[in-house]
């Protein structure tokens, strides 16, 4: 069973993410990282690129796959967490402990996503 915060936002895809602030913070959920299994490498975007919501917003990659991250909202790229550049497998062990990016919402981008008790019924719990 995937543990789901009741505190975040979530997309169908897998992201979890919440307004801190003027920024949008985003992570993997614990679901996504069991389906990854041993994360390796986190490709970033560029800070200061700009992404759409429901566009791809990095990659990540695993033992088994690489597996793109989408964007919540649209945006600008305000930072990434360099934290994981030498310890990937941190998203495997603390996947809500570690966020990815954070974005700068574009003027009027709506920062709505499915509820805990959404997601869980998303993913099947």
């Amino acid at each position: 069973m995937s543990k789901v915060p009741d505190n975040l936002l979530y997309s169908k895809t897998h992201e979890w993410f919440v307004l801190e602030g003027n920024l949008v913070k985003v992570g993997i959920t614990d679901y996504a990282q069991h389906q990854l299994t041993d994360v390796v490498y986190v490709e970033y975007p560029k800070v200061g690129s700009a992404v759409k919501a429901g566009g791809v917003l990095l990659t990540i990659e695993s033992v088994k796959s690489a597996e793109d991250v989408f964007s919540p909202v649209d945006g600008t790229v305000s930072s990434v967490n360099n934290d994981l550049d030498s310890a990937p497998e941190k998203l495997n062990s603390d996947p809500y402990g570690n966020w990815l990016v954070k974005l700068k919402p574009a003027s009027g981008s709506p920062t709505k996503g499915l509820s805990a008790v959404e997601y869980r019924k998303h993913i099947g719990e």
